[in-house]
């Protein structure tokens, strides 16, 4: 996207005060991202091109809620895409296991570039979210998912008990999930256990 994210966000504002050269900005800036998304989730283009209208249908009406601490508008376009598309398919009854993705769904170049700025937004909500955790927290998290140690190679490590290493670790996940949801990735529920399920 060329514009800048403040510059969108002024593009936003005037459009929900009603500007339909702001409006065109926007979809032009935007239905590339949407209708790739859509299409990819969704594998049918009448199907994709509902669920882009209803995206700058709600955008138009919600538009004036845009929080910029939460993330760029094109993060906020994203997330209500994939919203959009998950409540159609829960609808049609399409939704499967993890919410699983047809490979198939666009047979052109286009999908690559869509999914990848999909997973861009979604590895910074991740990274922001694991930016807001204390240093404890932070570590195991980062030690057990990205360094992939075990709990007990983390406790002998850092001289510490393995019960605290497995505090550490669930209630590091479980605020990471609190800040995925204030930003609309997370969709999981915790058991209770620590762990996450669908």
């Amino acid at each position: 996207m060329s514009q800048s994210g403040e510059d969108m966000e002024v593009v936003l504002r005037a459009m929900c005060e009603g500007s339909v050269e702001a409006f065109d900005r926007f979809y032009a800036a935007f239905a590339p991202l949407i209708m790739g998304i859509a299409l990819r989730m969704l594998g049918d283009r009448m199907e994709a091109e509902d669920a882009c209208h209803d995206v700058f249908l709600e955008a138009l009406r919600r538009g004036d809620r845009y929080d910029p601490g939460r993330g760029s508008v094109e993060a906020w376009v994203a997330v209500m895409t994939r919203s959009r598309c998950l409540d159609r398919l829960r609808r049609a009854k399409k939704l499967v296991r993890q919410e699983a993705w047809d490979e198939t769904a666009i047979p052109d170049a286009a999908s690559a570039a869509e999914e990848k700025v999909l997973s861009r937004i979604q590895r910074e909500a991740v990274r922001d979210a694991l930016g807001t955790l204390p240093a404890g927290q932070l570590q195991a998290v980062v030690g057990s998912y990205y360094g992939a140690k075990s709990h007990r190679e983390m406790a002998s490590a850092w001289n510490v008990p393995l019960g605290t290493v497995k505090s550490w670790v669930r209630y590091g996940l479980h605020n990471m999930r609190k800040q995925l949801e204030k930003r609309g990735w997370a969709g999981e529920k915790d058991d209770g256990t620590g762990e996450v399920r669908k």
